[in-house]
C-alpha cells in the first residue's frame, strides 16, 4: 500500500513539473512573439557604422570619400513641436508649430509673435498645423501653401459615416509681416488624432504632392474612392492634372500608412519616400519603410508590412524594424558636405537621429547603404532642410509628449563645417 502511494506522489510530481515546465515554455513563448511584434528590441543601427545592401559595393558609399566633418550648432530655442521649415530667403526661415502658429526667424532672430496664427487648428496627439511649402513662382508670387487639420463634419463618399475632422491644404499670400489671400486650395482629407500625414513638396514637374495618412482606417488605404493612405498630386491651383494615373482623381499613389517625407533625386528625378509602420495595435511594431513612389503603384497597406509581399504590390527599398519613425525626408543637393550630396536624409522621432540613404550612381533608385549620422544627440528630430548656403538645419520634436524634454526645447539645430570653415 505504500509502495503504490509513493509511486501514485512520484506520478504526481512529475505531472506537476511537466506541466509547470510547459507553462514556463509557453509563458517565455508568449514573452518572446509579444516583444518581438511589440517591438522593443534596440534599433541594429549604430551611428556612424554603415549598412551595405550590397558588401561588393562598399567602396562606392560616398560617406568616407570627400568627408568634411560637422558640428552641431544651435538656431532657435522655445519651440513648440515644430513640425515643417522652409527659407524664403538666405536669412529668413518660415516653421510651422503644430499648435497652429506659423513663426519667423529672420537673421538668426526668432519673432516673439508668429506670423500667422490659425484658430481652426486641431491639435491632439499627431494632427494640427503641419506641411509647408513654397510656390515654385514664390519669387514672383509670394505664394506658400500650409496643410491643417481642423474640426469639420463631413461624410466620405464611399462611408456611410460622416467624418468630426479634416486636413485642408491653404495657399496664402507672404506679404513679409503677416499671410493674407488664405486660399482653399484642397479640402476633406481624412484625418484623426493618429496617423495624420502631412508632408507638402512642389515636385521638379511643378505640381504640388501632398502625403496623407491613413486616419486610424487603415483599410482606407485601399480605397481609391477616400484621400486617406495616399501622396496626392494637384496643380498649383488645386485643379487635377489631366496625367495623374486615376481620371479625376489627386491620387498619386496609395496602400500607404502614413507617409511623413518625401523629394526627388536631384539627378535620376526618381521619388523617395518615408513612411511610418505599424505601431502595435494596427500589426507587429517596426515595419518603417524607405519605398521609391512611382504613378498609380500600391504600396501595400494594410495588405501586407514589414517582410511579406504580394504580385502586384511595391515592395520597401529599406525596413526598419524596430521602428525608428521617420518623420522627414530630403535629397542633399550642395557641395559643403560632398560626403552628403545627392544623399537622401531623413529625422526619426523613436530612434532620436538622422538617417542617410545613400544611392548608387550607376544604377537608378537602387541603395547603396544607410546609416544614422553620429553625433546628433539631441532627441526626436522631425523635420530636416538644406538652407541656400548648403548647410542642414533639423528641428527637434520633444514637446509632442513623447520624448524627453532638454532644456530651451524644441530647438532648431544646424550643421555646419567644423570650425565653420563656409565656402
Amino acid at each position: 500500500m505504500r509502495t503504490q502511494t509513493r509511486v501514485s506522489s512520484k506520478l504526481k510530481s512529475k505531472k506537476v513539473l511537466a506541466i509547470i515546465v510547459i507553462s514556463a515554455l509557453a509563458l517565455l513563448g508568449l514573452f518572446l512573439f509579444l516583444f518581438n511584434y511589440m517591438g522593443f528590441g534596440s534599433s541594429p543601427l549604430q551611428p556612424g557604422n554603415s549598412v551595405f545592401i550590397d558588401s561588393s559595393n562598399q567602396s562606392e558609399t560616398n560617406f568616407e570619400t570627400n568627408f568634411v566633418d560637422y558640428e552641431l550648432e544651435v538656431f532657435a530655442t522655445g519651440l513648440r513641436v515644430p513640425w515643417s521649415m522652409v527659407f524664403t530667403s538666405p536669412n529668413r526661415l518660415l516653421l510651422t508649430e503644430r499648435p497652429g502658429r506659423i513663426r519667423l526667424i529672420e537673421n538668426g532672430v526668432l519673432s516673439e509673435n508668429p506670423l500667422h496664427t490659425f484658430p481652426e487648428v486641431l491639435n491632439t496627439d499627431e494632427e494640427g498645423l503641419m506641411g509647408i511649402a513654397l510656390d515654385p513662382q514664390y519669387e514672383i508670387n509670394q505664394q506658400l501653401y500650409v496643410c491643417i487639420a481642423y474640426e469639420k463634419n463631413f461624410a466620405e463618399p464611399s462611408a456611410s459615416n460622416t467624418i468630426s475632422s479634416a486636413v485642408k491644404v491653404v495657399r496664402m499670400t507672404d506679404a513679409g509681416t503677416k499671410l493674407i489671400d488664405e486660399q482653399i486650395i484642397i479640402d476633406n482629407i481624412p484625418v484623426a488624432r493618429f496617423h495624420a500625414g502631412c508632408r507638402l513638396r512642389f515636385g521638379p514637374d511643378n505640381k504640388l504632392y501632398i502625403s496623407t495618412g491613413d486616419a486610424s482606417n487603415k483599410e482606407s488605404a485601399q480605397d481609391l474612392n477616400s484621400l486617406s493612405g495616399k501622396i496626392l498630386r494637384v496643380n498649383a491651383d488645386g485643379s487635377i492634372p489631366a496625367d495623374n494615373p486615376f481620371p479625376n482623381s489627386a491620387i498619386f499613389s496609395y496602400g500607404h500608412r502614413n507617409p511623413q517625407g518625401f523629394d526627388w533625386h536631384p539627378e535620376s528625378g526618381v521619388l523617395v519616400a518615408t513612411e511610418h509602420g505599424p505601431s502595435g495595435n494596427d500589426g507587429p511594431r517596426g515595419g518603417d519603410e524607405v519605398n521609391i513612389i512611382e504613378a498609380g503603384n500600391n504600396y501595400g497597406w494594410p495588405i501586407v508590412s514589414h517582410e511579406k509581399s504580394q504580385e502586384g504590390l511595391i515592395n520597401p527599398l529599406i525596413l526598419f524594424t524596430p521602428a525608428e519613425a521617420p518623420g522627414s525626408g530630403m535629397f542633399y543637393r550642395g557641395s559643403v558636405f560632398p560626403q552628403f550630396t545627392n544623399t537622401f536624409l531623413f529625422g526619426v522621432l523613436r530612434g532620436e537621429g538622422i538617417i542617410q540613404v545613400v544611392f548608387d550612381d550607376n544604377a537608378v533608385g537602387k541603395v547603396v547603404s544607410y546609416q544614422k549620422l553620429p553625433d546628433i544627440n539631441v532627441g526626436r528630430v522631425r523635420d530636416i532642410v538644406e538652407a541656400p548656403d548648403g548647410t542642414i538645419y533639423f528641428s527637434t520634436s520633444n514637446t509632442d509628449g513623447r520624448g524627453q524634454v532638454y532644456e530651451g526645447d524644441d530647438h532648431i539645430y544646424r550643421l555646419i563645417p567644423k570650425n565653420n570653415n563656409l565656402p
